[in-house]
């Protein structure tokens, strides 16, 4: 009886130490390790299903900053039910973390069950699609705005391929987009391509696509992005002025006011920055685009500062907050 009790004693006491084990890897881990379950191949699934939030990085960086880390962790919490998935340059192994990435925002982002970090890789994404004879005889190297230009022709294959939500690393998401097929307004008669979302396969945006290289201009700023987007929807579409908060339609694709994400205008970024009293609720809001390429990294989240920025992370970026902002001395045990 006594040895029966004996060894009752140590297999609990070796489940014990087990678990307790499991428990601190699992906490090592947010900042060292990527979840192995996350493949190829279960990414393709779900990328396959057609509700994916995408984003997309076209440089080598492989340490996100706070704001596309804010991005990122908003569009996971807004939408907990549909797969985030992050398309990196600079990342060639989808579960092995980089060996020049600090870790940080990485680990952190890898963290979220609903977010999958990988590879971009342009010449596989372009197959099939009117974007690659382009891309296969163009000198990357002699393109002035290679990174945007790359950008903007891999979120028009990505969500003509896949279907889903395309969002700019510097869009907070705060709450649920209620379309399928949409461009966003950027103002009157004006389209971004911040922000959009198709089902599979649209013809708008195979459209989009052989625009893209029959009007080729990497001279002009913007052409194969939110020019191209405003030209293809005034071809598809008869625009007219919007009335109050109203959204627009045609041809079973919607024109999103723009309230809907630029509720602050581009010539009025730095108020992101700012203290307000009161504060916007952003009621007739989706997402808020922050203007980072306005911003080139001179305004930065600053802790207890009470700016507009700063409250936005709190609420819908609270991890990115505590670790990235906050500081290791702030963080949560």
């Amino acid at each position: 009886m006594l040895k029966e009790l004996q060894f009752s004693l140590s297999i609990a006491l070796l489940l014990a130490c087990g678990f307790l084990y499991r428990l601190t890897l699992r906490s090592y881990c947010l900042f060292s390790c990527l979840p192995s379950s996350k493949s190829q191949q279960g990414l393709d699934a779900l990328l396959s299903q057609g509700h994916s939030i995408v984003f997309v990085e076209t440089s080598e960086k492989v340490e996100p900053p706070p704001l596309v880390s804010c991005a990122v962790e908003s569009a996971a919490k807004t939408y907990p039910e549909q797969p985030v998935i992050f398309f990196m340059q600079g990342l060639h192994n989808s579960t092995q973390l980089p060996s020049n990435s600090s870790s940080s925002a990485f680990s952190l982002l890898s963290a979220i069950d609903n977010v999958f970090l990988t590879p971009l890789d342009m010449n596989r994404l372009f197959e099939d699609t009117p974007l690659f004879s382009w891309y296969t005889h163009i000198n990357s190297k002699a393109e002035r705005h290679w990174l945007h230009i790359s950008s903007d022709a891999s979120r028009l294959a990505i969500i003509w391929k896949y279907g889903g939500v395309y969002m700019d690393t510097d869009v907070i998401s705060i709450r649920p987009i209620p379309e399928e097929n949409f461009l966003a307004a950027q103002s009157s008669q004006v389209s971004s391509n911040g922000v959009f979302g198709f089902s599979p396969h649209h013809p708008f945006l195979w459209e989009c696509m052989e625009n893209f290289v029959e009007h080729y201009n990497s001279d002009i700023w913007g052409n194969q992005g939110p020019l191209l987007m405003t030209r293809m929807l005034r071809l598809w579409c008869k625009l007219r002025d919007f009335q109050e908060l109203s959204d627009l339609s045609c041809q079973n694709m919607s024109f999103l006011h723009p309230h809907r994400f630029y509720p602050i205008s581009f010539a009025q970024w730095r108020r992101y920055y700012e203290v307000w009293d009161p504060e916007p609720s952003f009621n007739n809001s989706y997402a808020l685009h922050l203007w980072n390429h306005m911003n080139q990294g001179k305004r930065t989240v600053i802790k207890e500062s009470n700016t507009l920025v700063e409250n936005l992370y709190r609420k819908y970026c609270p991890t990115t907050y505590r670790y990235l902002v906050q500081g290791p001395e702030e963080k949560v045990q």
